[in-house]
């Protein structure tokens, strides 16, 4: 029984961070226009993952991207500056983007 806790206990601990970064990108308005596995206005945080995997900048890149908006690199829908996303909180979200791939 006691094994049983401590596993269940590890397993919640590893998967908070994804669950804390879900709840800010909910908390950001970024899920009304991105799911995890599928497009809905904006790409997939997959198909984001996937195109960044492997960049050194991504992070910062993202977090810009986050930060400021932009345009053409996933179509002509333009993604609106978010300045309600504070510097440290766009890298936490990028970062948690990069994970899905």
């Amino acid at each position: 029984m006691k094994r049983t806790l401590i596993t269940l206990a590890l397993s919640l601990a590893a998967a908070t961070p994804a669950f804390a970064d879900m709840a800010l990108a909910t908390s950001k308005n970024c899920m009304a226009c991105h799911a995890v596995d599928k497009k809905l206005v904006g790409p997939s945080y997959k198909e984001v993952g996937a195109k960044y995997a492997g960049q050194k900048d991504a992070v910062d890149k993202l977090a810009a991207k986050i930060i400021k908006g932009g345009k053409g690199v996933w179509g002509e829908v333009a993604m609106p500056a978010n300045p309600q996303v504070n510097e440290a909180e766009a890298k936490k979200l990028a970062a948690w983007i990069l994970t899905h791939k």
